[in-house]
């Protein structure tokens, strides 16, 4: 098994390694079917291999014309098999740490909660290679209040470091008849304003911790983005009155997200290319949105109409 993996890390590097060459052929087709479309003159640097090129350009069709990504790699069987994802928590955790994992577990379909002892996340992470996990989602804590969220794809990445803020768990609500019971039923996902590269690319770890649901299911798991802060919501809704009329219920947990790491390897590999990180001077950036683009105040859209 050892050796297995060895050998698929370094078949995915090798492609990954790849990237930047299939790149650079890319951009050197595009140009090419530019200057034959627009009918320019070939560039200059390009005639030498102009022939080869052109050849290679009537070979394609719409799937292999763009190079593939190390991304398209990471989830490419997401589609082929429903995620089956590994819980755990810090050492020691404590009972409300605890209670929101146990909640974890029924908010994430297919999901195994495991008490973390004494194992090192290494061999957590070998573990869950062995017996196909897909993810792993290890949740910290300070001073018993949840502050932080990690999501580790498996085999090989991406992870994705949260800080965890205002969680209010199932029992901290204190009308429980009001929320009912928690469904098992897969829900369906709204993903809200993740608008740029690094908010697709977000969007992208998220929803792949959920399988495909059925499309008369009534639960919806909610993860919306306002000034980079993810507010997690989760409701299902009834119809009471036919069709024209929906209530939402709200069953929780709920909690916001800030995302500020993303690292290409899995959460044991320190050695793993950093994709993404926040940095110090980036708190003071006010105008400027990562994930997704901010909506323009009342204030502003008036003196624009005007």
């Amino acid at each position: 098994m050892l050796r297995r993996n060895i050998r698929l890390r370094r078949e995915y590097l090798y492609r990954k390694s790849l990237e930047g060459k299939e790149r650079l052929l890319y951009e050197k087709k595009r140009k090419i079917k530019e200057a034959l479309e627009e009918g320019k003159p070939i560039p200059t640097e390009l005639r030498n291999e102009e022939a080869a090129l052109r050849q290679e350009i009537d070979l394609e069709d719409n799937y292999t014309s763009i190079p593939k990504t190390h991304i398209d790699d990471e989830y490419a069987n997401a589609t082929v098999r429903d995620p089956k994802i590994l819980l755990t928590t810090s050492r020691d955790p404590s009972a409300p740490l605890i209670q929101f994992v146990k909640e974890l577990k029924f908010v994430f379909p297919n999901a195994e909660r495991m008490n973390r002892g004494g194992q090192v996340i290494s061999e957590i992470i070998e573990s869950c290679r062995a017996h196909e996990f897909t993810d792993v989602i290890l949740v910290h804590e300070h001073r018993g209040i949840p502050d932080g969220l990690i999501i580790s794809h498996l085999p090989f990445g991406p992870t994705a470091y949260f800080g965890l803020l205002n969680v209010v768990t199932r029992h901290d609500i204190k009308d429980k008849k009001a929320i009912g019971t928690m469904p098992e039923a897969y829900p369906h996902l709204i993903l809200d304003n993740f608008k740029t590269k690094l908010g697709e690319r977000t969007a992208n770890i998220l929803k792949h911790l959920f399988p495909v649901p059925k499309p008369d299911t009534k639960r919806i798991v909610t993860f919306a983005n306002r000034s980079d802060y993810i507010s997690f919501r989760h409701h299902i809704y009834e119809k009471p009155g036919g069709p024209k009329s929906v209530e939402l219920k709200e069953i929780g947990p709920r909690f916001e997200l800030r995302l500020y790491q993303v690292k290409l390897g899995t959460m044991e590999q320190s050695e793993a290319q950093i994709e993404w990180v926040i940095r110090p001077y980036m708190n003071t950036t006010k105008k400027r949105s990562f994930i997704g683009n901010e909506p323009e105040p009342d204030d502003k859209r008036k003196r624009n109409k005007a």
